[in-house]
């Protein structure tokens, strides 16, 4: 489907391509990019997408976070709420900025 691995994608600025990743099923979940965040507190990058196909435990037009891990190659969904509300604050802060 893609040339590029997913982590490639999402952190490649001249994307446009909406971002596939495989449930544990191997059954594929579009998911378009919203953004890159990232966290002082952290080594990690995080990558809010939105699941383009309908994902269980969430609604749609809700965005996932994933912690981006460039080291490992890595991109696990974040579900510790503490992380989620900063790594929010910040893309809030973020937008704000961009205004």
């Amino acid at each position: 489907m893609q040339a590029k691995n997913p982590i490639e994608q999402i952190l490649d600025e001249n994307n446009l391509d909406n971002i596939f990743l495989y449930d544990a099923e191997n059954k594929p979940i579009e998911f378009e990019q919203v953004a890159v965040i990232p966290h002082d507190d952290s080594d990690l990058l995080y990558a809010i997408l939105i699941p383009i196909t309908p994902m269980q435990g969430v609604q749609e037009g809700e965005g996932v976070l994933f912690a981006i891990d460039e080291i490992k190659g890595s991109l696990d969904i974040v579900s510790d709420e503490e992380t989620i509300d900063k790594v929010f604050t910040i893309y809030q802060q973020l937008l704000q900025e961009g205004e």
